[in-house]
């Protein structure tokens, strides 16, 4: 009786690893289209930037296919920040966020874009990048 109760339980398990795995090559294989954690836009600075594009071919190098991004490092320390103007106030910069691999390439050439203005602060959109 109990050989009967331990087979169902097994049975059970390799199942489950099996969905589990399934789902996950399924994830991985459309993470570049529908990844959920995602960033869909990212508020950055030229001082974040440059560090971005400093660290590109270091975070380029991970294998997953959705990537990390810390730039926390990169913000500057004991330095005062100018206020804002009264007109329009500046979003904090994202330090943090997780982007796809299609996304990182597509930030590099938007930062890399000649021209661009980044201070005080730019919201880089994201979802656009596929």
């Amino acid at each position: 009786m109990r050989t009967s109760v331990t087979i169902p339980v097994l049975s059970w398990r390799a199942a489950t690893v099996g969905l589990a795995g399934s789902l996950l090559l399924v994830a991985s294989a459309s993470a570049d289209e529908n990844c959920g954690l995602c960033a869909k836009q990212i508020v950055t600075n030229s001082e974040l930037a440059t560090c971005f594009l400093d660290q590109y071919d270091q975070i380029a190098k991970t294998g997953s296919t959705a990537v990390v991004v810390d730039l926390s490092s990169c913000a500057s320390r004991g330095v005062v920040e100018p206020l804002p103007s009264p007109s329009k106030a500046a979003a904090e910069p994202d330090v943090q966020f997780m982007i796809s691999r299609t996304q990182l390439d597509c930030l590099k050439k938007k930062l890399e874009t000649p021209g661009i203005v980044l201070d005080p602060t730019a919201i880089i959109q994201l979802d656009s990048c596929g």
